[in-house]
């Protein structure tokens, strides 16, 4: 199990370096290589930071996994409000996934609303034989009944912060402040 770390406040952005990831990626290999001996899974990552997850991950298996991509963008629930970002990375999965072990990864599981996204657009792909979900970081507010099955580490971050991930080489993380439209008018008159 990953040990929870409760952070209150932050003077300054909490960060994790390079190797203090490959500390926990490594930890995440060997428990999908554990999970899922024998079943031959595909491992697919959710862009971009999950697609980096994925890749780091795979590097680490003694034997590499079939590797795809998904860009749940159009599938997202709140693409009304949201928009498309500038540019959309197509979904890249060259394997058949009837019938399949996937192995669903992602950078950090919040809302549970991503991986609900990435599950539909799965689904038009094919029926697996099973969706399981690894993610480097789980940081509660979940809005959906959705937990992941393998953890880099457990945050419990107020909903005023949000872990990023930078990459693809090398990965970083860092908790960063979300600014509310408010603040910003707040702090210019200051």
């Amino acid at each position: 199990m990953a040990p929870t770390v409760s952070i209150d406040f932050l003077e300054s952005p909490l960060s994790w370096d390079e190797q203090q990831l490959q500390t926990r990626l490594d930890a995440m290999a060997a428990a999908v290589a554990e999970r899922f001996a024998g079943q031959n899974p595909l491992l697919v990552g959710i862009e971009s930071g999950g697609a980096w997850v994925a890749e780091a991950l795979n590097a680490r298996l003694d034997t590499p996994l079939p590797l795809g991509t998904l860009n749940p963008a159009f599938y997202r629930d709140d693409f009304d409000t949201r928009g498309l970002k500038a540019t959309v990375t197509p979904s890249n999965l060259p394997f058949e996934i009837d019938g399949q072990h996937i192995v669903l990864v992602d950078d950090v599981l919040m809302t549970g609303r991503t991986i609900r996204a990435a599950m539909n657009e799965l689904f038009d792909f094919g029926r697996p034989a099973s969706i399981s979900l690894v993610v480097l970081f789980d940081i509660g507010h979940r809005e959906l009944p959705i937990r992941a099955d393998i953890c880099g580490e457990t945050l419990a971050l107020p909903p005023h912060q949000r872990v990023e991930l930078r990459g693809p080489s090398p990965l970083i993380a860092e908790i960063r402040e979300l600014v509310s439209e408010d603040n910003r008018e707040t702090r210019s008159q200051e």
